[in-house]
């Protein structure tokens, strides 16, 4: 059975939504209805991480390359904590040769999701954060782990779109912040088809 080993942080790990809802193992049940035989990911992520508290936390853990594949999606908090994007283009490349390694070396058997925007939250409204300035600043975030992407050869997925569309009441959970499950789905079939490229490729 493949492997799939799933880096991050509250988006990852799915604050606030059951182990099933969270994307990464819908990603996995969604596949093995494909036919493919992977397993449920390991997940190494936490709510609040950075850039260097993930590093970290790597850094501590005790992995089983090679894996099948590897996502990874990181840099909200960052950008929350108001830190450099210098400092996030500086750590970025790390955690993405990183998760690289992990997958054999093989790049294209790395999914980067996109940070998603959480000033459009009516967690961000209620602390009257400027949701113009949060979506520059998440655009450029995005531009720079991008650009690290594609010149790696790993893959990209853009998730900020959707996390931006919040046309349904189901599409966060109760702190008004984080994704819903029914959130998670939109952003799996965005993902789904890359994963399932990424796969075919030996």
């Amino acid at each position: 059975m493949h492997s799939f080993l799933a880096l991050g942080d509250s988006y990852t790990v799915g604050e606030g939504v059951a182990e099933s809802e969270r994307w990464p193992r819908q990603l996995a049940a969604r596949l093995r209805l494909d036919g493919v035989d992977i397993a449920d990911p390991r997940i190494v992520a936490k709510t609040g991480w950075s850039t260097d508290e993930l590093a970290a936390a790597m850094d501590a853990d005790v992995f089983a390359p090679p894996y099948v594949l590897v996502s990874l999606l990181i840099g909200v908090n960052n950008q929350y904590r108001n830190q450099t994007l210098d400092q996030y283009r500086t750590q970025f490349p790390d955690l993405l040769q990183r998760a690289v390694a992990l997958a054999g070396g093989n790049a294209s058997h790395v999914l980067v999701v996109s940070i998603p925007d959480w000033g459009v939250t009516p967690f961000a409204r209620a602390g009257h954060h400027d949701a113009r300035e949060i979506a520059t600043q998440i655009d450029l975030y995005n531009a720079a782990a991008r650009l690290e992407v594609e010149c790696a050869g790993a893959r990209w997925v853009d998730v900020t779109g959707i996390s931006r569309s919040l046309d349904a009441r189901d599409q966060l959970v109760t702190d008004g912040l984080h994704p819903s499950g029914a959130q998670y789905t939109r952003w799996v079939e965005a993902i789904l088809p890359v994963a399932r490229v990424a796969l075919a490729v030996r």
